[in-house]
């Protein structure tokens, strides 16, 4: 397969993609094609004429591949495509820079925010410029999300959600709540025996009644809609109770084995 015939391929993906409502099963099959026509055309390691076209084709390529996999909700599809980029991103930077690679990056960020890996979160923030950190916003909205967390301001996070600089960010952000919510639920199957409904709607942000019952269910508490409340099981054994009297006998026992030694 020639240039032009991977490139007349490439803007068949992208003008169906960017279409106001794409076929993402037509997306995943122009992606295959693309894939197996970079390996034949050997555009994994470019050296011949056009290299440049050629890297940043394939870069292009790529980016929608994983933009295309948040849209399928498939996260190892979308490590599999940002393993490969960062290769471009990094090793050919005196390239023309990318429009889609700081939005790209963020949402990697936010991948591992929402999958707890946050030694590897401080490890990727090495690698983009310091002050990017503050002045992009697909940077800087990954960053302040995981001061939140640190901070345990979730109302926040919650409130980050409606602000997000691409639409592929609420994926995560989903994600990353429900995370957040199952914390809160389970250190309120400690902290109280039962709490009405509506409360329980607000502490684990949900927006009606009926999300509070389904959640309910999925953690088998028990709801007594006579009441308005939910009733938390507990799950833990009851703690034995010290034996004081034996306890206090014994000690006094070796206290006059001792006196007899002395």
């Amino acid at each position: 397969m020639s240039l032009n015939e991977v490139t007349k391929l490439y803007e068949s993906l992208n003008k169906e993609f960017n279409s106001s409502n794409p076929n993402l099963q037509k997306c995943g099959e122009y992606l295959e094609k693309l894939k197996i026509a970079m390996i034949e055309f050997q555009f994994l390691v470019p050296e011949n004429e056009a290299q440049d076209q050629k890297i940043s084709l394939l870069t292009k390529t790529l980016e929608i591949g994983a933009l295309w996999s948040i849209r399928v909700k498939d996260i190892p599809s979308f490590e599999r495509y940002m393993a490969q980029l960062k290769t471009y991103y990094h090793d050919y930077s005196n390239l023309p820079q990318s429009q889609r690679m700081y939005s790209i990056i963020g949402l990697n960020l936010l991948r591992l925010l929402a999958q707890n890996r946050l030694s590897e979160f401080h490890t990727e923030l090495e690698t983009i410029e310091p002050d990017q950190l503050v002045s992009n916003i697909y940077i800087k909205h990954p960053v302040e999300i995981e001061q939140c967390l640190m901070e345990g301001s979730y109302n926040r996070v919650w409130n980050a959600r409606a602000n997000v600089p691409a639409n592929e960010y609420l994926f995560f952000m989903d994600i990353l709540v429900d995370t957040i919510r199952n914390d809160i639920a389970s250190c309120s199957e400690k902290a109280y025996a039962s709490l009405p409904i509506s409360d329980a709607a607000t502490l684990l942000y949900f927006n009606n009644e009926k999300e509070v019952l389904e959640f309910a269910k999925e953690r088998n508490w028990n709801v007594n809609m006579a009441d308005k409340k939910i009733y938390f099981v507990s799950n833990d054994k009851k703690t034995d109770e010290i034996p004081t009297k034996e306890t206090i006998s014994k000690i006094l026992n070796y206290a006059r084995e001792l006196e007899r030694i002395v």
